[in-house]
């Protein structure tokens, strides 16, 4: 299902350099996101008028954030951001490929809709997070995850991945310095704040573990 693109559209995401099979992908996808969305509430209603923007523009950034990443994990995806868009944007990349994690089914099926009408291969894990990393070995580079829970809580849930080397993504509307607290967690990670050049009001939460002594 394709939709008409606006050039504000293709305006939004002038900074990232794209492709023209990936804005082509993108523009499949907000066509089913739109469809979708008469049906199971994917995004806020009011957000679908800056779809290119607030969704496709913001998620890019999360990818652009780690460019080395070839493997991804993607927590909570519900209508695909960022994860969705990690894979498009990868999906020409030898050797990349994303897992989408969600629980919900129906969230599921629209992520699976999209892969197929977009020809973009990911893996799609219809299960609780915590379920899931129990017992998950597949080598993963980064991890990301968008309005999911609060900083603390996603290094905990990500605390799995990050001890094993990937890197953590997350956008924060507020800054990390005021949300994290808890000093056993700033003693096991390395947390940077960014802010993006492509999207200068957006910012990052970028987390590594420390190395042991």
């Amino acid at each position: 299902m394709i939709s008409k693109v606006q050039p504000e559209d293709i305006d939004a995401l002038r900074h990232f350099e794209l492709p023209k099979q990936v804005v082509e992908r993108f523009t499949i996808y907000a066509g089913l996101l739109r469809k979708w969305q008469r049906t199971i509430n994917l995004v806020a209603a009011s957000t679908l008028d800056q779809m290119w923007t607030r969704h496709f523009a913001d998620s890019l950034a999360v990818q652009a954030a780690a460019p080395d990443a070839k493997s991804w994990m993607d927590l909570g995806s519900g209508a695909g951001f960022p994860g969705l868009v990690t894979a498009i944007v990868l999906a020409d990349v030898p050797g990349a490929h994303v897992h989408l994690v969600e629980s919900d089914q129906r969230k599921c099926a629209f992520l699976r809709d999209v892969s197929r009408e977009t020809g973009v291969p990911v893996s799609i894990h219809t299960e609780r997070i915590e379920t899931l990393l129990i017992s998950f070995d597949h080598p993963i580079d980064a991890v990301s995850a968008r309005a999911l829970a609060p900083l603390p809580a996603l290094i905990i849930l990500a605390e799995k991945l990050l001890e094993k080397g990937a890197l953590g993504v997350f956008p924060q509307g507020q800054k990390a310095s005021l949300q994290l607290t808890d000093s056993q967690l700033l003693d096991r990670f390395e947390v940077i704040e960014r802010r993006t050049a492509e999207l200068p009001g957006s910012r990052l939460a970028i987390i590594r573990a420390k190395s042991r002594p």
